[in-house]
């Protein structure tokens, strides 16, 4: 499946965004900095998610962008349609008409995996994803490394907005998900081989 930079850009700039949000409205220039993302490009990514209600504008001096939603209510799988990401391992786009306008011989498997992988991000929201320790520790690096960069525009920059006392699994190489002890479900990792 190949997912492109649209899809992921607007996952990772959805969850910078509920890592910081606590400390009031996120700058788009805070978010740009710290993942990277070209701001024209980031600015048209939220403009699809803004019109698919899953971000809302702060207007006014230390306005920026805040969650529509909350964060254990936006799926992954969401987010990546928002943004007109569609994701589909079939040559044939679902149409069955792949090998010489007929179905091909491996339709079935694609589209299981297609399937699983909806599932998949459908199970998983932005909420589950900024209480993982590890997103967490990235993000607090990332804080680190733009603090020092200057064009602060005080929006949320210096901080991850994440309560640090929060107990959260850490990561394992097991691809079954399971619970914590604090009850939420983890998010199954897969090996980098398979």
């Amino acid at each position: 499946m190949k997912l492109s930079t649209r899809g992921r850009y607007a996952v990772t700039a959805m969850l910078d965004l509920a890592l910081h949000q606590e400390q009031g409205p996120v700058g788009l220039p805070d978010i740009a900095r710290r993942q990277g993302i070209p701001r024209p490009y980031l600015e048209q990514l939220f403009r699809s998610l803004r019109h698919h209600k899953l971000i809302e504008s702060v207007r006014g001096r230390r306005g920026g962008y805040v969650l529509a939603l909350e964060a254990g209510a936006i799926s992954i799988a969401r987010i990546i349609y928002s943004v007109d990401e569609g994701m589909d391992l079939t040559r044939c786009g679902g149409q069955q008409n792949c090998q010489d306008s007929e179905r091909c011989l491996t339709h079935d498997l694609w589209m299981g995996l297609n399937q699983h992988t909806a599932q998949y991000l459908n199970s998983i929201n932005l909420g589950q994803l900024a209480s993982q320790e590890n997103v967490r520790q990235v993000a607090r690096r990332q804080d680190a490394a733009t603090r020092g960069k200057g064009n602060d525009t005080g929006n949320a920059s210096g901080t991850n907005g994440t309560n640090s006392n929060t107990s959260t699994s850490t990561t394992s190489s097991s691809t079954t998900s399971g619970t914590d002890t604090g009850g939420r479900t983890t998010i199954p990792v897969v090996p980098a081989t398979l």
